[in-house]
């Protein structure tokens, strides 16, 4: 099981992971073999968002293997999740993942970023190793809800950043996470229009 979480959601979670362990043997969908290394750096890490999550629609921007929207997904089953991802063999994944867990609460949308027409507008956009701050605020600065917030996971903090955020005028704030089992710096950039 999974230390700190409710039962029933852990057992929805390594399901995830174990899919993803398999389908990674073929598809190299993330650098981490190890299924044990995937429930604190893939699930626990997307799990250390859901305080900073403001209510309502989200937009996970770059998904990849379903990070950090699968898990934010299973654990908030009320919240609608879009997942964003260009790549073919990726969104396959994504759409067994969806045949085999059946989150009712999780669309998935086969595009690229600068191409994606979003059918609504999102409170929270999020993204997880995708691009820089800026480049990802310009991204999606359109896509989200008066009062919505653009989040940016990312590892260590870099000032240059930080630096062109503020140039751009962009309202920001950082968040440290602590990850239970990773002792990787985690913080989140939170944006927003001022």
């Amino acid at each position: 099981m999974i230390q700190g979480v409710d039962p029933a959601l852990a057992a929805r979670l390594l399901a995830y992971r174990d899919l993803l362990a398999r389908w990674n043997r073929v598809y190299n969908l993330s650098a981490i073999r190890d299924p044990e290394a995937m429930v604190s750096r893939h699930l626990l890490d997307s799990l250390a968002v859901l305080p900073w999550l403001p209510e309502g629609p989200l937009l996970d921007v770059g998904t990849g293997a379903g990070l950090p929207g699968i898990p934010i997904a299973l654990a908030q089953p009320l919240r609608s999740v879009t997942l964003l991802e260009a790549n073919g063999k990726k969104v396959r994944f994504l759409r067994q993942v969806c045949l085999e867990l059946k989150p009712d609460n999780v669309q998935i949308a086969e595009s690229r970023l600068e191409a994606y027409h979003a059918p609504e507008r999102f409170k929270v956009v999020i993204c997880r190793a995708f691009s820089e701050a800026l480049t990802f605020w310009q991204g999606v600065a359109h896509l989200l809800a008066p009062g919505g917030q653009a989040i940016a996971m990312k590892g260590r903090r870099h000032d240059a950043e930080l630096a062109a955020l503020s140039q751009a005028g962009v309202s920001f704030q950082q968040q440290t996470l602590q990850v239970h089992g990773m002792d990787a710096e985690r913080h989140l950039l939170i944006m927003s229009q001022n």
